[in-house]
């Protein structure tokens, strides 16, 4: 968590700009490069629809979405690609690890992967 999810790309421009992006995304909002997660969703269009970045994490100030936005933008526009970007706001207390909301996990159980 966070998950970057691709739709619409090649696998291969993913699995070549999935480093960059992973270093860049976890310095941006200071988190572990180790729990950013990138998926590519193989889709099949019914009608005529965009190539996508969806990011699903936990809110942050607005300069940082733009941040993250535009860094991904860029990246993908060197390889010729201009996906529209959305994020799907994740709050802790609707998401749940164990069967319970991230806000009443106990410190000692690994909240350091989810505490961001």
């Amino acid at each position: 968590m966070p998950f970057l999810r691709f739709k619409g790309f090649e696998k291969s421009v993913i699995e070549d700009v999935s480093p960059f992006i992973i270093e860049e995304f976890s310095n941006l909002i200071s988190i572990p490069r180790e729990i950013v997660k990138i998926e590519l969703l193989h889709v099949e269009q019914v009608t005529n629809s965009p190539l996508s970045v969806e990011i699903m994490m936990f809110p942050r100030e607005q300069k940082k979405h733009d941040a993250l936005a535009s860094m991904i933008y860029k990246k993908l526009s060197e390889y010729g690609y201009h996906p529209h970007i959305f994020f799907v706001i994740l709050s802790p207390s609707l998401y749940y690890k164990e069967g319970k909301p991230l806000n009443e996990i106990p410190e000692n159980n690994q909240v350091s992967e989810w505490s961001f």
